[in-house]
């Protein structure tokens, strides 16, 4: 009894490792190739669970996802001008036909990088040296990444891999070209800075010019207007002094040495040195006399 439940259980196990060993399991990520004795006999490219012959037969699984190929490091190319420039692009890629993909490049995925890598180049020096600088950095930069992928998708597909983009991450002119380019442009900035600086250094001294003229006119006209005003007040003045003469000359003339008197002394620290007959004492001579 203990022997045939020994070998019940013996015979489950190995047919529980049978099982195991005969089952495997396909998501949605992958595409497998089942081979027999290192002969390609079945491919599963849909989800779910499928059976194999144990010891016999062998699974080998593949990426079905879009993959990204990155240049990495700037690729140099010619244009029709002659110029070198500097190609960073990146492309998009998938194996859409996993059979053809393992007798093309053997399933290596490093070999199949390569074969796109070289048809992309291929193609892009083909197209750059068709169209000058303007025309591959915006020109006609929509129409060459369309070209580049039909080309290498056109390839891709020999080898069992289908390529849905290929993008031109930037465009560039190699690192002396773009200095020598930056030297120009900022000897080209200055040069104008220049130009503006000597326009409103010209334009300033215009305007200082202008507003020096109109102040010297200004001041011209104030004075011309102040001695006019002033001429004007001398004559009346002169007019009222010859009428008060006319009238009373005598009287006149005491008037006028009183004001001489009162601008004389103004300040008692005022002093005044004169001949005592001077004709400047007259009056007080004249006042002196008619107290006695």
């Amino acid at each position: 009894m203990n022997k045939t439940a020994s070998n019940i259980l013996i015979g489950a196990v190995v047919a529980l490792v049978l099982l195991s060993m005969s089952m495997f399991v396909v998501d949605q990520r992958q595409a497998a190739i089942v081979f027999q004795l290192g002969e390609m006999v079945g491919v599963k490219t849909d989800p779910g669970l499928y059976f194999k012959v144990p010891l016999m037969q062998n699974v080998r699984y593949f990426d079905s996802r879009i993959l990204t190929l990155d240049t990495g490091e700037p690729e140099r190319f010619i244009t029709a001008e002659k110029k070198n420039v500097m190609v960073d692009s990146f492309v998009k890629w998938r194996i859409f036909d996993v059979k053809q993909y393992y007798v093309s490049v053997g399933g290596d995925e490093v070999r199949a990088r390569t074969r796109l890598m070289q048809t992309v180049n291929s193609s892009m020096r083909e197209e750059f040296g068709k169209r000058t600088i303007h025309e591959v950095v915006s020109g006609e930069r929509e129409k060459i990444m369309t070209v580049l992928r039909e080309k290498t998708d056109a390839d891709a597909r020999k080898i069992g891999v289908q390529v849905l983009d290929v993008r031109l991450k930037r465009v560039d002119f190699p690192l002396e070209i773009s200095e020598s380019v930056y030297r120009r442009m900022d000897a080209e900035r200055k040069r104008v800075a220049n130009e503006l600086r000597a326009s409103g250094a010209a334009e300033g001294e215009k305007i200082k010019a202008d507003a020096d003229r109109q102040r010297e006119v200004t001041l011209a006209e104030a004075y011309r207007t102040a001695q006019k005003t002033k001429g004007e007040g001398d004559a009346k003045a002169s007019a009222l002094y010859a009428a008060a003469f006319g009238h009373n000359a005598e009287f006149y003339s005491f008037y006028r040495s009183l004001e001489a008197y009162k601008q004389s002394f103004k300040n008692k620290n005022d002093v005044m040195v004169l001949d005592p007959s001077s004709a400047f004492f007259k009056y007080l001579k004249s006042s002196g006399k008619g107290g006695k």
